[in-house]
Parts: C-alpha cells; sequence; structure tokens
C-alpha cells in the first residue's frame, strides 16, 4: 500500500524523524551551550525563558490552533479562500497583540528583572524578547496553515534547518563575544535565538506564498473575526494562565530554594541543571508527541466537522497506544542509563538526579498533551483550558509549599511535577470520554506497554551493572543494553497480543472500512 501524503501515519511519521533530527541537533546545541557558559548562566536563561513563553501565549499560540483548525474546516468544506484567508487575519492580529505587551516590556525591564524574574542580570535578555517574538510566531502561524492544509514537508524540514542556524548563530556569537559578564551572555543567546528565527520567518513565508491559490469562496471579515476568536481565545487564555503559572513555578524554584538554606548561586546552578540539562534529556524522545499532535489536530477537527465521530474515536485510540508504545519504553531507558548519559554528555554528576520519578512525570505529560490535543481538535478549548489550568495550579501550589523546606528542596518540585501531570491526564481523559464517546482502553493503552516497559528496564539495569563489572566501557555498556532492551521489549509486547506491525497497519484497516469515514 502506498502512503497518502495527507495521511496521519505519513506526517507523524515524517514529523518524528524531522523532530527526532531536530531534538538531537537541539540536544547537542544545548550540550555545547551548557559547557561553554556553566550552569549558573544556563539557570539565568532558564529564568528568561518563561518570560518568552508568556509573550507568545499572549500573542500568538491562541492564533496558531485557530490558524491551524480553521484552515484544515475550511478545506474540508471546499472553502479555499476562506482557508487562505484565515492565515492573513492572524497574522495582522499578531502585530496588533504585540503592542502593548511590547511596550510594558521595554518600560518596566528593570522592576520584571529585579523584583519578578529575582535576578537583575536578566534584564538584556529581556529586552530582546519582543522581536524574537515576533519572528516565532510569523512562523508558527506559517507552520500551522501548512498543517491545516495537510502539508508537513514543508515546516518538518525548515523545523531542521532552524535548529541548524540557530546553533550555529548562538554559538558562533558566543565564541566571538566571550568572555562576557552573565547578562551580557545571556543577551547574546537571545540576540542568536533573533537571528535563528529571521530565517525561519522567512523561509516558511516564502514557501507558503508560493503554493498559494487565493481562489474560491471568502469568509465575511466579522465572521471569520468571530470564529477566530472561538477557537483562540480559550487556547490563548489557557497557554497564558498555564505559562504564568509555569513561569512563576519557575521563579520560585531558586528563591525557594534559598530559603531552604542554598547560597544564591548554587540555587541558580541547581536550577539550570533540572531544567537545562536533567529535563532536556528527557524530552528528546518526544518528538513524537509533538509530531502527532501537530498531524492529529487537524485531522480531528475535519472528522468533528463532518461528523465522522467514529472515526475521532478510532484515532484517539490509536494515538494513546502509539504514545505507550514508544514513549514508556524510552522513559524507562533513560531512567536506568541517564546517570551515567548526564554525566558524559554534560560533565555535570547532577545531571542524572530525579530521573526516574521525571521519566514517569515526562510520560504522563505525554498522555496529556495528545488527550488536550484530542480536545481541541474536537472543538472543546474550554475543558482542555480548565483542566491545564487545575493542573497548572497544583503543580504552582505544592512547588510554593515543599521546595522551601529545608532537606526537601528540588525533590518538592519532582512530587509537584507528578500530581500535577497525573491530574490533568484524568481530567483531559474524562473530559474527551464525555465529548467523544470515548471508551477507554486501560489495557492496551497503559497495562501491556507499561508491562512491557518495566521488565525491560529491570533487565537493562541489571544487564548494565553486569557489564560494566566485566569492565566494558559505559558506551559499549549502553549499546548492548540499547539492543538488548529493544529485544526484551518487543517481545513482551508481542506476548500480550501488541506488536508494532499491527500498531502500523492501524491505519491500513481504515482504508477497509469504507469511504464513509473519509480517507486517512
Amino acid at each position: 500500500m502506498k502512503w497518502d501524503p495527507a495521511s496521519v501515519r505519513y506526517g507523524t511519521l515524517l514529523l518524528t524523524i524531522t523532530g527526532l533530527v531536530n531534538q538531537l541537533l537541539g540536544f547537542v546545541y544545548r550540550i555545547l551551550l551548557s559547557r561553554l557558559v556553566g550552569a549558573e548562566v544556563m539557570g539565568l536563561y532558564q529564568l528568561v525563558m518563561p518570560v518568552f513563553s508568556v509573550l507568545l501565549s499572549v500573542t500568538a499560540i491562541g492564533l496558531t490552533a485557530a490558524v491551524a483548525n480553521l484552515t484544515a474546516e475550511y478545506r474540508a468544506l471546499g472553502r479555499e479562500g476562506a482557508a487562505e484567508q484565515v492565515l492573513r487575519r492572524c497574522l495582522v492580529l499578531l502585530a496588533c497583540l504585540l503592542v502593548l505587551p511590547t511596550l510594558a516590556l521595554l518600560v518596566f525591564s528593570d522592576p520584571i528583572s529585579v523584583y519578578i524574574l529575582g535576578d537583575a542580570r536578566t534584564r538584556l535578555g529581556l529586552l530582546l524578547l519582543p522581536p524574537c517574538v515576533l519572528l516565532t510566531g510569523v512562523e508558527n502561524l506559517h507552520k500551522h496553515a501548512f498543517y491545516g492544509a495537510g502539508l508537513v514537508r514543508p515546516p518538518a524540514f525548515s523545523e531542521v534547518l532552524e535548529q541548524v542556524v540557530r546553533t550555529c548563530a548562538v554559538l558562533g556569537l558566543l565564541l566571538l563575544f566571550l568572555p562576557q559578564n552573565p547578562e551580557r551572555t545571556v543577551g547574546l543567546i537571545v540576540a542568536g535565538m533573533v537571528i535563528c528565527e529571521v530565517f525561519s520567518a522567512c523561509t516558511l513565508t516564502l514557501l507558503w506564498h508560493r503554493r498559494q491559490g487565493g481562489g474560491g469562496e471568502r469568509e465575511r471579515g466579522r465572521v471569520l473575526d468571530r470564529r477566530i476568536a472561538k477557537v483562540a481565545l480559550p487556547v490563548a487564555a489557557t497557554a497564558l494562565l498555564g505559562n504564568l503559572m509555569g513561569s512563576a513555578c519557575a521563579v520560585i524554584i531558586p528563591q525557594k530554594l534559598v530559603e531552604g538554606g542554598m547560597e544564591v548561586s548554587q540555587a541558580v546552578s541547581a536550577f539550570g541543571v533540572l531544567f537545562g540539562m536533567s529535563l532536556p534529556m528527557l524530552g528528546l524522545p518526544t518528538a513524537f508527541i509533538s509530531a502527532l499532535g501537530l498531524v492529529l489536530m487537524p485531522k480531528l477537527s475535519q472528522a468533528a466537522a463532518l461528523g465522522r465521530w467514529q472515526e475521532v474515536r478510532r484515532r484517539v485510540s490509536g494515538a494513546m497506544l502509539a504514545t505507550s508504545v514508544l514513549m514508556l519504553p524510552a522513559m524507562a531507558l533513560l531512567a536506568v542509563l541517564g546517570p551515567d548519559l548526564g554525566v558524559l554528555l554534560f560533565r555535570e554528576p547532577t545531571a542524572g538526579a530525579y530521573l526516574p520519578p521525571l521519566a514517569v512525570s515526562v510520560a504522563l505529560s505525554c498522555y496529556r498533551s495528545v488527550l488536550a490535543c484530542s480536545l481541541n481538535g474536537v472543538g472543546r478549548q474550554a475543558a482542555a483550558a480548565r483542566n491545564a489550568l487545575l493542573a497548572g495550579a497544583a503543580e504552582l501550589g505544592l512547588t510554593a509549599l515543599t521546595v522551601g523546606i529545608p532537606g526537601v528542596g528540588l525533590k518538592g518540585y519532582v512530587l509537584s511535577a507528578l500530581v500535577s501531570e497525573l491530574l490533568g491526564v484524568v481530567l483531559n481523559l474524562v473530559s474527551l470520554c464525555r465529548a467523544a464517546g470515548l471508551r477507554p482502553e486501560f489495557f492496551r493503552w497503559l497495562t501491556a506497554p507499561g508491562l512491557a516497559a518495566l521488565l525491560m528496564g529491570l533487565d537493562v539495569n541489571l544487564l548494565f551493572q553486569v557489564l560494566q563489572d566485566q569492565g566494558l566501557s559505559k558506551g559499549g555498556s549502553g549499546t548492548v543494553c540499547l539492543l538488548f532492551g529493544a529485544v526484551i521489549y518487543l517481545a513482551a509486547l508481542s506476548a500480550q497480543g501488541i506488536s508494532l506491525r499491527a500498531l502500523l497497519g492501524m491505519e491500513k484497516r481504515g482504508y477497509a472500512m469504507g469511504a464513509e469515514r473519509g480517507k486517512l
């Protein structure tokens, strides 16, 4: 069977491959960056990035969801002119929405850096954020227009080139101008990001205009504005409040660590290691989730617009199974091999701390992301927003209560992340079951892949220790364990009635279900 370039399987596979390449390039970039600037500057950089996320949520995140959903919906209804109109309107809205936040940031950069972020050395990085946000917004709007149109190749390959440009720009600036004080070093990193976003925004804009048709029936301006607002406002409000809570959580962690007895530089360094090294290492395999979400949401939007709820349920079930089959073994391997990997890559002995519970948290975040994407795809943005805010509030509250306790420290954040992600998964699953009539398949989605991953993790942990005792290098031991673990995992899955071949063949069965479900 020849794969359809517009299918979920083709799009997810392509975006996963390019996403993995992008993640690997980004991981190498982060390793080199951490070695160049050190843990303390990484901590300062991680304090600036939540402000970047907040600005994006105020301006672009809701609009990108509207572009993806409405482009897919209008094209499903044969209204090509209206689909083209959505992107142009959202670009205008992006520029308008960015004016006030930019002015506020320029005027209040001093108090924001000192009193909110807790470190005056973040000020230069803050001042360079507005152009980065504008260019990132233009880039993401064009990306999601491509995704909504079912075209994944242009944004997929653009992301890989973007990561290459970011690596060259940031590291090049640092090599040219270091040594500098920490504030200027953070400014150089953000300046490199701006250069990268100039490339990405220009590339995707040119690619989009080359394929733009522009013909067909257009939507009335007020109607289009209302439709954009209906999708964008709940998503933007969720992202804004979620990022505000996430930013508050990130900002208070170093402060609470100081309250618990750490020195300021030690607290910033510990924060930088956790958020700049440990979590990015666990985030490497999640390229699949990002790819799946980008392709899944427009497909669900199309199916829901045409009333094909059986197709919606089938796609969500397949996405949940795929998430478990791919993410659980990856997290198990990183929980076992991650501490040695952290020392090898970052030259930082504490980079492997808390990896097992953090791996569980990241796996839960993958489920929560897929379920939230599904809710947005079927038009339940308000439910997704409410659930995200409740989970974020739980994380912020627990972090504030526990991290400052002497002897607890970052363990409190790890516990908070676990509780928050579990709550988010439960709330999203309940909401999706009500919205789409979905019936959870816990054994197929979770139990079978989870048991297989647990068995693999225990075996790999034992084998790794044995190989180390026999004098094999860590790199060689890790390679052998990776191959052995893959065999054990696939065998355990097969013994429980689940195979990767069946998973990849799901869409093939979808072709045989008839034209009434639509082409995948």
